[in-house]
């Protein structure tokens, strides 16, 4: 088994203030940023760590705006961008002399900025509270995560390119709204609130944020299944990119302790060679959860349901009781015994499932408390794009009868089906129109018959009878049901 691990630690924090440290708060690196400034701490932190500046007079001139290339050029140093290597955007007002072009083309190419509809960047207009949430939420891979909107001014989330991202840094207390119920997005952001965002959008990051990227696998795009083994285990979130950013992205998020699965492909799973299966394992270590990837080409071992018949069911239908499972063997389809007690439990109320660990045909034998035995054919078949196999189950019935009942005057009957006499042998008798249908050979097929005069309800037209015969290995089903359409009401 090949095993790939990526591996995060961390706590999740979700923090709604910041207060102020010892050491940040008392120092004063700049004459108009005292310590009594709620965006002193973040100011001076980035500042000492070289990663904002103030002017030559000593002051940071925290009221004034901050740009669009000023603040590409923080965050990517923030982030550590590599901005020598970087491919032009294409922004024809960022030409290579500008003073924000690395910063800005490597931002571009990781998918965090893009420009305007006309062609242009902007790197001197003042950066908006809207694309600074945007900015802020890609740059530091925020989880897609969020809590009902309480803003009445960003939009719905179809109209809106800053909607979600909006809602994402204020469900994680990056910032508040303007008031209680508006965030004001084209509010423009002062270097003072800049300073304070970003620093707290670094202290909010969660930490144990698994992040795989479509790229990783030379892919594009991602298509995300999730299986019910142990739910609730982590959250998955499909990141959908813009055309000509990076890609798609997925992020894993560990709920609680466990062992869960996951598989991921490039495109729908019946469409595609390129598929990944992972076992998701989620641990705590020193009260921090830690979650790992472990690749697989495992199956696990998949529930098939086992339909049990109806106790009386000429006298009462589908209204009757069920016949009760008391024990199950099974065998291969070539009769080897696998097990005499096969372990069984309820299932959708009444009938009985199994698991099934290996592809193949089988033959299953329930013995109920009543004394009789059906028996019933089971084939698995492994999907590589699934954990689960594919299953289906078959009861034994060699015939099956239907009884339209005297009150329905049905006329003559004709079997439309040619040779039908290779399928199964049909029969009516005239006194209750009864049909009976009985095996004769060893074709699946469906057999139809028209009657005479359809049968009219308020809600029903009746055309007739079909009888499906299906076989699983040498395990064969005959069934009849009623052919027609629902009328309108």
């Amino acid at each position: 088994m090949k095993k790939k691990t990526i591996t995060l630690f961390g706590a999740l924090l979700l923090a709604s203030s910041f207060p102020l440290s010892g050491n940040a708060a008392s120092k004063q690196l700049f004459e108009d940023v005292p310590p009594t400034k709620h965006f002193a701490e973040a100011v001076n932190d980035l500042a000492e760590r070289n990663i904002i500046g103030g002017y030559p007079d000593g002051t940071f001139k925290p009221g004034n705006s901050i740009t669009r290339g000023q603040a590409a050029a923080i965050i990517a140093k923030m982030i550590k961008l590599d901005t020598k290597n970087v491919k032009n955007p294409g922004f024809k007002d960022v030409p290579t002399a500008n003073g924000y072009y690395m910063a800005i083309a490597a931002m571009a190419q990781e998918g965090i900025i893009g420009g305007y509809p006309d062609g242009r960047f902007g790197p001197n207009d003042p950066i908006k509270r809207g694309q600074m949430a945007s900015i802020l939420v890609k740059a530091f891979d925020l989880p897609r995560q969020h809590g009902e909107n309480p803003f009445k001014d960003i939009g719905w989330k179809w109209d809106s390119s800053h909607y979600e991202n909006v809602l994402i840094i204020h469900h994680l207390g990056i910032t508040a709204g303007t008031t209680s119920n508006t965030f004001s997005p084209n509010l423009s952001i002062t270097r003072g609130q800049a300073a304070k965002m970003i620093k707290a959008t670094e202290e909010a990051k969660p930490t144990n944020v698994v992040t795989l990227g479509a790229n990783d696998f030379g892919w594009s795009r991602f298509f995300v299944m999730e299986t019910e083994m142990n739910p609730g285990l982590f959250d998955v979130i499909l990141v959908e990119w813009k055309d000509g950013y990076q890609g798609d992205k997925i992020q894993l998020i560990p709920k609680k302790e466990g062992t869960g699965t996951f598989i991921l492909s490039d495109k729908h799973f019946f469409e595609t060679e390129n598929y990944k299966k992972y076992y998701v394992h989620v641990k705590k270590e020193n009260d921090e959860l830690k979650l790992t990837l472990e690749e697989t080409s495992d199956f696990l071992p998949t529930a098939i349901q086992l339909d049990t018949p109806y106790i009386n069911f000429e006298e009462k239908g589908i209204f009757g009781d069920k016949e009760v499972a008391q024990n199950i063997s099974l065998t291969t389809m070539d009769g080897e015994k696998l097990s005499d007690n096969v372990a069984f439990k309820t299932c959708d109320h009444t009938n009985v499932c199994i698991d099934i660990d290996k592809p193949g045909q089988y033959i299953a034998t329930v013995r109920f408390a009543s004394g009789k035995e059906s028996r019933y054919g089971i084939e698995a078949k492994a999907k590589k794009t699934h954990f689960y196999y594919e299953v289906e189950s078959l009861s034994e019935e060699l015939s099956a009868t239907y009884k339209q009942g005297t009150a329905d005057d049905i006329g003559e009957h004709k079997i439309v089906t040619k040779a039908h006499e290779q399928i199964a042998e049909i029969t009516r008798d005239a006194s209750t129109n009864l049909f009976t249908a009985r095996l004769t050979g060893k074709k699946e097929d469906t057999i139809v018959i028209e009657y005479e005069k359809p049968v009219r309800s308020e809600f029903y037209h009746q055309s007739g009878l079909r009888i499906d015969v299906k076989g699983i290995g040498s395990i064969w089903n005959v069934s009849i049901r009623s052919d027609g359409y629902i009328t309108d009401m």
